[in-house]
């Protein structure tokens, strides 16, 4: 019997290539809807932000700069009191539940106090004031949002043993006997009620509802979502009350529940495909002693479904120079797909976080009878280009920088970022990662056609 193989992992010296962190206020201020984010730093950022987020001016979008000039620097100017008048007027116009201070590379540099001067401002104000340092020493883009949950967990309430409570409403509506949550001896009606499960991961609202659903299948209620869509909602944190994760680079949002809220980590694969799906719903199952049903049938009808997309990528070979950490995840999917994956170049890897995620994948190289992946840490680019020359792989999955020069050398490529934007999670979505793989294949093949079409036309001329 083939034993299974050991994932092969190595770190190179390369540099990082990727978005600045502050890019997570694009998708974060939408999911909390009665935010505002700040961002501090200088001209630069701002124009990242508008050039990278796309909205203009008279959207009046829940989100703004506060612009360090040269006294700010020289240390000219008092940082306390510029950020009240900017906050003062944040409250004026939009009265926000939270206010959220982005930092950046700039007030790390200056070495501003934001974390003691937010306390201050806060309880002058009236509104509370969350600090996140998303800034340049962050490994992915997506780690912004990382650091932004990992404060925001600070805020969450703290859980009392004797209330169990539904995601959106009152938590004192909701008062039961005072059992503890892994405790079995309660009846089949109550099951769904006492599982005190909080999911985190910024998800839009409609995929959020399907993994909700996905769980509420198996008799697995969820309590609440950080972030929730109100900041006024977010879910009760501490002893007796389970995290799990739906996105790979939310390490800190993982290890700070543990450490500071006394919260216990369900170490699952992530939802992305049918085959992470299904493996994150049993992993949450067996913690709260629940058998999964019709898992195994639901995989394989979504698995038909996907067959005009197997048909296309079946034995095609894919390569990750690794942008957004979500890389492993992807690639055991594209595996589970029929694909050979060469390498995955990842810029970041929490092994503790993502070990399920890693002993999924070399279960499903296993089952498919495809080689392991060679997993690439912190990757060398100019290496990898080489690499890539060598191989030939059918596709390359690369940050924007280099898609431009791997088209230039025939190889065709896949912005990761649109990974990051689309909706890849939860069985319901299952066509979207596939659809995004198979666009440059089917582009390269009808390119092929048109021009063997062209040939036979100028022949018979």
């Amino acid at each position: 019997m083939k034993t299974l193989e050991i994932p092969t992992l190595e770190c190179e010296t390369g540099n990082y290539h990727t978005f600045c962190p502050i890019s997570c206020v694009a998708w974060l201020y939408q999911k909390i809807e009665d935010s505002f984010f700040l961002v501090v730093g200088t001209k630069t950022r701002g124009y990242f932000l508008q050039n990278a987020l796309g909205v203009m001016i008279f959207a009046e979008p829940r989100y703004a700069m506060a612009e360090s000039e040269e006294g700010d620097i020289s240390a000219q100017l008092n940082d306390q009191k510029e950020l009240e008048r900017i906050c003062l007027r944040v409250k004026n116009d939009r009265n926000p539940s939270v206010i959220i201070w982005i930092g950046t590379c700039t007030t790390e540099i200056i070495k501003m106090d934001l974390e003691g001067i937010a306390p201050k401002l806060e309880k002058q104000l009236g509104i509370p004031i969350v600090v996140a340092r998303a800034n340049g020493l962050d490994h992915a883009f997506t780690q912004g949002e990382d650091t932004v949950l990992a404060a925001m967990t600070h805020r969450c309430p703290e859980y009392n043993h004797r209330t169990t409570y539904q995601q959106g409403e009152d938590v004192a509506k909701h008062v039961v006997a005072d059992v503890a949550p892994n405790e079995k001896f309660f009846d089949e009606k109550d099951k769904s009620s006492r599982c005190n499960l909080v999911l985190f991961g910024s998800l839009p609202s409609s995929v959020a509802s399907q993994l909700n659903l996905e769980s509420r299948r198996q008799s697995v209620s969820v309590s609440g979502w950080l972030p929730s869509q109100k900041y006024t909602e977010l879910p009760a944190l501490g002893e007796g009350v389970y995290v799990c994760g739906v996105n790979p680079f939310l390490s800190r949002t993982a290890t700070t529940p543990m450490r500071r809220r006394k919260c216990q980590l369900i170490g699952a694969p992530f939802p992305i495909g049918p085959d992470g799906t299904r493996a994150w719903v049993e992993k949450i199952c067996s913690i709260f002693g629940v058998k999964p049903e019709g898992l195994e049938e639901r995989e394989n009808q979504i698995w038909k479904n996907l067959s005009d997309y197997l048909e296309l990528i079946t034995g095609k070979s894919v390569f990750f120079m690794g942008d957004n950490l979500l890389e492993i995840s992807l690639a055991r999917f594209l595996i589970r797909c029929g694909m050979v994956v060469y390498e995955v170049g990842i810029p970041y890897m929490d092994r503790r976080y993502q070990a399920a995620e890693l002993l999924l994948l070399q279960h499903t190289c296993w089952k498919m009878k495809k080689p392991m992946p060679r997993i690439v840490e912190k990757p060398d680019n100019y290496s990898q280009v080489q690499r890539m020359h060598e191989l030939k792989p059918d596709l390359a999955i690369t940050g924007m920088a280099h898609a431009n020069p791997l088209e230039a050398r025939d190889i065709d490529t896949k912005w990761s970022v649109e990974f990051t934007f689309a909706q890849i999670h939860g069985s319901v979505n299952a066509r979207d990662a596939p659809e995004l793989v198979t666009r440059p294949l089917r582009r390269r093949s009808d390119s092929a056609s048109g021009c063997r079409s062209l040939s036979r036309q100028a022949v018979d001329v």
